[in-house]
């Protein structure tokens, strides 16, 4: 796993060396839809079907306001990211349904726009958000799941340290069909023992 330096700041971001990680404003309507728009085909298998006012203003006023209620009350974080050379939005990330008492955990979400794939802003995104879980939420745990076939999510995971522990199935329906999951997750042990393996 990539240890990177962050700061999470009062406008609630967490600042790598390539990106920043900020969250969803209103503002970021515009870069929002029009990045969705272009990777639709990109990311239609591995999303839930599009509703057709997906990409209106009214809808990304709900989303935004739904995104608020969850940060208030710490069961959610989701965040853009944006590439820090010329602040151009290149995708999202989220730790989500988190649970406390006995529990401790949540799990993470992300997409990528299609022009943005394959260039390690997602690693970086991940190895931003991973130690903001751990030492400044205090989880235990972090879940994400993905399709068996996508092999990107599968690498991306694996390469943040997350391992898998089986298939879900029949898990979410992703663009209109059921569909297996593998279920990874990563533990802050696991953090601690992948950091002092890379400190030796």
């Amino acid at each position: 796993m990539i240890a990177l330096p962050f700061i999470r700041n009062n406008q609630g971001s967490l600042r790598g060396i390539r990106v920043c990680l900020r969250e969803p404003s209103s503002g970021d309507y515009k870069a929002w839809a029009n990045l969705r728009a272009e990777s639709r085909e990109f990311l239609s298998p591995w999303e839930p079907l599009w509703n057709e006012g997906d990409l209106e203003r009214s809808s990304f006023r709900l989303r935004i306001r739904r995104y608020q209620e969850e940060s208030q009350s710490g069961t959610g974080y989701p965040f853009f990211i944006f590439r820090n050379s010329d602040n151009r939005l290149v995708g999202g990330i989220t730790l989500g349904n988190i649970r406390r008492g006995v529990a401790q955990s949540g799990q993470i979400g992300y997409w990528s726009g299609a022009p943005f794939a394959g260039q390690g802003y997602m690693t970086e995104a991940m190895g931003l958000i991973i130690p903001f879980a751990f030492d400044q939420l205090r989880l235990h745990r972090l879940e994400a799941a993905c399709i068996p076939n996508n092999a990107r999510s599968t690498r991306l995971l694996e390469k943040a340290g997350f391992q898998r522990e089986g298939l879900l199935r029949s898990y979410l329906k992703i663009n209109g069909m059921w569909q297996d999951h593998f279920l990874y997750s990563l533990l802050e042990n696991d953090r601690r023992m992948i950091n002092s393996k890379v400190a030796r």
